[in-house]
């Protein structure tokens, strides 16, 4: 059972948004999907509180980060939204969880220091002598990134440093809040009226798809 954590310690950087519409996709591809929140702020959670009954049923998780839980059987896809500032003991819990962990990061100077210091930190991790067994797989996604742009630019010139993997740029699009404010995610509409997106997500699905060795 995979499951998947977007984390990054930088708030406002797309966590919420990234882990509801890997749920979606998710559940469309006919999995059983829990989403968890651990974010005090329960973005995810309301999120789902929103969302149609007719659509394919995503099932949220009383999880609090605090200890470790298995999901209910029957549930094929965890993912797990997390709050800003996660560190401690409680990244520790979520990293032994953590199958997949994706980083979202905007293209700004503050949030690629966060990230790059965070991005370290789970390497950091992969050294501890009680983890050698358990290594999630790493990458990272930009979030609202306007073409063209300096700090678009100075996000390319910077990720070679990161020491892991780039799924590519999730543009800045009304079609996030859009659909996020009726419980919606880019799957539950029709494919041509969020092509572009759709077309942006193809190495993130199948990153996600891909079995973890």
């Amino acid at each position: 059972m995979p499951v998947i954590l977007v984390a990054n310690p930088k708030g406002g950087v797309g966590k919420s948004t990234l882990a509801t519409n890997i749920a979606g996709m998710l559940a469309w591809r006919g999995h059983k999907v829990m989403l968890g929140d651990v974010d005090k702020q329960q973005s995810s959670r309301r999120w789902l509180a929103l969302r149609p009954p007719h659509l394919p049923q995503i099932q949220g998780w009383d999880f609090d980060g605090r200890d470790t839980v298995k999901p209910p059987k029957g549930v094929s896809h965890v993912v797990i939204d997390t709050p800003a500032g996660l560190d401690g003991k409680k990244l520790k819990l979520l990293y032994k969880l953590a199958d997949k962990i994706i980083i979202p990061l905007q293209p700004s100077l503050f949030d690629i220091q966060a990230s790059f210091d965070f991005v370290s930190h789970l390497h950091e991790q992969f050294r501890q002598p009680d983890q050698t067994k358990h290594r999630p797989e790493l990458a990272l996604v930009g979030m609202r990134a306007k073409e063209g742009t300096l700090s678009v630019d100075q996000l390319q010139h910077f990720l070679p440093q990161m020491n892991a993997p780039f799924l590519g740029f999730l543009r800045d699009t009304q079609n996030y809040v859009q659909l996020a404010a009726r419980g919606l995610t880019l799957w539950d509409v029709a494919p041509g009226r969020v092509e572009r997106d759709l077309q942006q997500w193809q190495p993130l699905v199948a990153w996600l798809e891909r079995r973890h060795a």
